[in-house]
């Protein structure tokens, strides 16, 4: 399970929205619906996320009326406050959606669509499981209008998949990419790269493995060691070595050359595209700061910088709905300084960049100095944006520090 929760201020039992929300209808519309559960819990994993053993008090053939109670507050909610609008994107995540029947994800879309609408071309994702995608669940999921498939491959090497606690079998991923594929799915697979005993040569077999899939994106993250997991635990204990930096920066390097030479663009310092329309336009939502709600425990929410979180166990999350409560926890409203932090942060990650104009004031002669140390490009400064080099992509948090403090 996921660390704690924010504390911020008390959240409306009602749910609604302040009075005085700057809300600007033009602002795009995305909806994430959290579906918590795993088969086991992977040793690096800090998502909240539950196994069978640890629900006690919910039952997954119970979720989907669950979380469509909280579709019908949430239409409630932006309708009083004239922020109902069509959904831009749709992103099922987890733990693992797949888990559940293919029925249910139906469903729960359904009823979004029903509550929100949805804009033409919208995207709608769902992250799997490569052993809980068949033929059948791949059809029934686009007939339902889904449109995209994340696969979470993580390697293809099995002593790797060990070490991260992953249980599916690698040539399973091929038969899910297919599945998808002949169902009309556009497909994303998920890379990890620096799990313990992981070598350069054990990820550029992954790498190679994740290009004969020819899937349309793809996603590779240097494995963080959270507080509070598995994983943690062992590298306190001494049993398993801590993440090599450099390796890891090694990895990544050829991951960006592999990918560059199959035809993929990066956009996001962890994300390639094969095309403009390939990406996540969900996750980009969120780097550019647009409006979301989170459905499900746990899941997080932002509507015109206002952040709502609910409570963390599918056992709470259902009682407060079953009262006709919101499962708000918690509420809070970044101030200025805060919400610029975070939009650095965020937008100097992607290939777009941020405007230089957009910066502090006072931190905009720094931009000079990341050119001369080679992670920033000059071409783009001078054009008036911040777009990160390669190095500058292997650094990034020290250039949002050298630009935010």
């Amino acid at each position: 399970m996921a660390g704690p929760l924010p504390l911020g201020d008390p959240a409306p039992a009602d749910g609604k929205l302040p009075a005085d929300l700057p809300i600007d209808p033009a602002t795009p519309f995305s909806a994430y619906l959290h579906i918590p559960f795993c088969r086991v819990r992977c040793g690096y994993c800090d998502f909240n996320t539950y196994t069978s053993s640890e629900l006690r008090g919910a039952r997954q053939e119970d979720y989907a009326s669950t979380l469509t109670a909280e579709i019908s507050l949430a239409r409630r909610v932006l309708a009083d406050a004239g922020a109902l609008r069509p959904m831009d994107t749709v992103f099922f995540g987890g733990g693992t959606p797949t888990l559940l029947p293919a029925a249910d994800l139906a469903r729960m879309l359904d009823d979004a669509v029903s509550a929100f609408g949805l804009a033409d071309g919208a995207e709608v994702t769902v992250e799997a499981n490569p052993d809980t995608v068949t033929p059948e669940v791949a059809r029934t999921l686009a007939a339902a209008g889904v449109t995209r498939l994340s696969i979470g491959m993580q390697s293809a090497v099995p002593h790797v998949l060990a070490a991260l606690d992953r249980t599916h079998r690698p040539e399973n991923v091929r038969t899910a990419v297919a599945a998808a594929k002949d169902a009309g799915l556009a497909v994303s697979v998920d890379l990890i790269y620096g799990a313990p005993g992981e070598t350069l040569g054990d990820w550029e077999a992954s790498l190679d493995a994740a290009l004969e899939l020819d899937s349309d994106h793809v996603s590779a993250y240097a494995l963080i060691i959270e507080d509070g997991t598995k994983l943690a635990r062992q590298i306190r204990r001494g049993e398993v070595p801590t993440p090599d930096d450099d390796v890891q920066a090694d990895m990544y390097e050829v991951a960006d050359a592999r990918l560059a030479a199959a035809g993929f663009e990066w956009y996001e310092v962890s994300n390639w595209a094969r095309s403009p329309e390939q990406r996540s336009r969900h996750n980009l939502a969120y780097w550019r700061g647009s409006d979301w709600w989170g459905f499900g425990p746990g899941a997080h929410s932002h509507v015109a910088g206002l952040r709502w979180w609910n409570v963390k166990h599918p056992a709470a999350y259902a009682q407060r709905l079953s009262a006709a409560e919101s499962p708000a926890a918690g509420t809070e409203r970044p101030d200025a300084e805060s919400t610029l932090l975070e939009r650095v942060l965020l937008q100097s990650r992607l290939a777009e960049g941020i405007a230089v104009v957009d910066l502090p004031e006072g931190k905009r002669t720094r931009v000079a100095g990341l050119i001369a140390d080679g992670l920033v490009d000059p071409t783009a400064a001078l054009r008036g944006r911040i777009r990160l080099t390669l190095r500058g992509r292997l650094l990034a948090d020290a250039v949002v520090r050298e630009l935010t403090d």
